[in-house]
């Protein structure tokens, strides 16, 4: 995969999680697994709801990294299928210009 947009999108979301996880570990006093499963399930949308934010700006944070998290997991998944439909192009013009056509085929004349 050389494409920057997705590189870009997959290096957004892993600080995205990275970032939310210390924020998390640090104002809501969560393990550092707790932390880091919270911001996945959150950035998912699955949402457990066995963790849930207690003070004022963790509640402030998850609004935001859910509305981050939705834009880059769009955006990647986006990427992402610009990227494979580009090279499944590639592909095929690869074959249609190295396999004979029906076209290059002699014609029955009878």
């Amino acid at each position: 995969m050389k494409s920057p947009a997705i590189i870009g999108a997959l290096s957004f979301l892993i600080t995205l999680i990275a970032i939310s996880t210390v924020f998390f570990r640090f104002v809501e006093g969560w393990s550092w697994v707790d932390s880091y499963f919270f911001t996945v399930v959150t950035l998912s949308t699955v949402g457990y709801g066995n963790l849930v934010p207690e003070t004022e700006i963790g509640k402030i944070a998850t609004t935001i990294l859910i509305f981050a998290g939705i834009g880059a997991f769009a955006f990647a998944i986006q990427q992402f299928g610009v990227y494979f439909m580009h090279r499944e192009a590639h592909r095929k013009g690869w074959l249609y210009r190295h396999l004979p056509h029906r076209d290059d085929e002699p014609q029955d004349k009878s």
